[in-house]
């Protein structure tokens, strides 16, 4: 079977994500396809961060933490609203997506994907740590999809 695979019709890999979806504007999160889910899944983590803002702001910023997503899920459509999963905190103290919002100059965006082994079965008050925390050990399949949002 193939690798665990993560993509957005509105961005290629590495490529730059549309302004509607930074915090400062529409602040929805980009459409996402997921493909090729190891059948030992039970559910799915989503975290998008952006590592770029650790010298400005002292810290890797988390945007967007969604766990115990369905493993046959397959799309996450724009401004999705999630029912069948839960969403954390993300770094400007909110539930849910928090869009780009470069302090200082171009950021690189990482939308990290896990195919977990179980549930987290987290309050939505947790964050990206008690999710990893929750999540280790029971990985059973990572995909990575980045893309840049301008200052």
């Amino acid at each position: 079977m193939a690798d665990l695979q993560l993509r957005s019709p509105a961005f290629d890999d590495g490529e730059r994500i549309p302004e509607e979806h930074g915090y400062s504007a529409a602040n929805t999160n980009p459409p996402l396809e997921i493909e090729n889910v190891p059948s030992e899944a039970s559910s799915l983590l989503l975290i998008v961060d952006d590592p770029d803002a650790e010298e400005p702001a002292g810290k890797v910023w988390d945007h967007w933490v969604v766990w115990d997503m369905p493993p046959d899920i397959g799309q996450i459509p724009e401004g999705w609203d999630p029912n069948e999963a839960t969403e954390g905190q993300n770094d400007f103290g909110e539930v849910g997506w928090g869009g780009p919002s470069p302090p200082d100059r171009e950021h690189t965006y990482r939308f990290l994907l896990y195919a977990l082994d179980t549930t987290l079965d987290l309050s939505p008050a947790a964050d990206k740590d008690d999710a990893y925390d929750a999540a280790s050990g029971h990985v059973v399949g990572k995909a990575e999809l980045t893309g840049t949002y301008p200052a």
